[in-house]
């Protein structure tokens, strides 16, 4: 399976902006799609931002669509999370994942690497 780490977390006010960066390594299969989640205390780990890798077709949970934007850079195996306008609700631990499928259902059992996970606090 493909390796991924995460960085680029933070604690920040609401309003402010972070990019969080997930590098990607040791494939042992064709990655089509990546994506973002997240995770806040007591809750379930949902769906944030998604892109295939080639094509670069991307998809937004309602809650943070116009404020985030998921990019990739496939030289450099990377993917992006750029947040802006950021809120307390958006605190959580994001994870980057991966997947060989290519139009996968978006609930983390479709995806079959992940990262570490870098923490995201947004203060009021």
């Amino acid at each position: 399976q493909v390796q991924l780490v995460e960085s680029g977390g933070g604690s920040v006010q609401a309003g402010d902006s972070l990019r969080l960066s997930c590098v990607a390594s040791g494939r042992a299969f064709s990655t089509y799609s990546m994506g973002w989640f997240r995770q806040a205390p007591g809750k379930e780990r949902d769906i944030v931002a998604g892109i295939t890798w080639s094509g670069g077709r991307t998809y937004y949970a309602d809650s943070v669509k116009g404020r985030f934007t998921v990019s990739r850079d496939n030289g450099k195996n990377t993917m992006y999370l750029q947040m802006n306008s950021l809120k307390p609700e958006d605190t959580a631990v994001y994870y980057c994942a991966a997947t060989s499928r290519s139009s996968p259902p978006l609930r983390p059992a479709s995806f079959d690497s992940w990262g570490q996970g870098t923490q995201v606090t947004v203060s009021s």
